[in-house]
C-alpha cells in the first residue's frame, strides 16, 4: 500500500516521525512536504497534492498533519473523491469509524494537540481499520 503525507511546518517533525516509522513497516511512502520547517509556508501548497494523488489512485491512502488539522482537511475534502476525516486528539473510535463507516481516505491529524507517538498509534489503527462496506454506508458515499 502507498501511503502519501503532507504536511506544514506545524507538523513537520510528525511527519518525518510518522514517515521514518512507516517505511519501517513496509509501506511505501510518498512525501509531498513540507520539506523543511518554514513558519511562512502555506499547508494548501502541500496538501492538495497529496490529496490529489490519493484521489488519482485507487487504494492509495494519505496522512496529513498542520497545527489543528482543521484547514488541511477542508482543503483536501475539496479534491474530488477524497473523504478525509480529523483526529486532534480523544477517543480513538473516531479514527476506527471513518474508515468502518466513511471509508475515509486520509487522514488529518492536529500536530499541536496530538503527540508524535499518539499520531503514529492512531494512524496504525486507521490503516488496519477496513471499510465496513454495509450497504448503508455505500449508499451515504455514493451521495457525495
Amino acid at each position: 500500500m502507498t501511503i502519501h503525507i503532507a504536511t506544514d511546518h506545524a507538523g513537520f517533525d510528525h511527519k518525518q516521525a510518522l514517515k521514518t516509522y512507516l517505511e519501517s513497516k513496509g509501506y511505501t511512502v510518498v512525501d509531498h512536504g513540507a520539506f523543511a520547517k518554514d513558519p511562512n509556508d502555506d499547508y494548501p501548497d502541500f496538501i492538495v497534492p497529496c490529496a490529489e494523488a490519493v484521489a488519482d489512485t485507487f487504494g492509495d491512502m494519505g496522512i496529513i498533519f498542520g497545527g489543528s488539522g482543521e484547514g488541511e482537511q477542508m482543503a483536501a475534502n475539496k479534491v474530488t473523491g477524497i473523504r478525509a476525516c480529523e483526529y486532534y486528539g480523544g477517543n480513538i473510535e473516531i479514527v476506527k469509524l471513518s474508515r468502518e463507516h466513511n471509508d475515509a481516505n486520509i487522514l488529518s491529524i492536529g500536530a499541536r494537540f496530538v503527540s508524535i507517538e499518539d499520531s503514529i498509534i492512531a494512524t496504525q489503527i486507521w490503516l488496519d481499520t477496513a471499510f465496513s462496506g454495509d450497504e448503508r454506508h455505500e449508499r451515504r458515499i455514493e451521495k457525495f
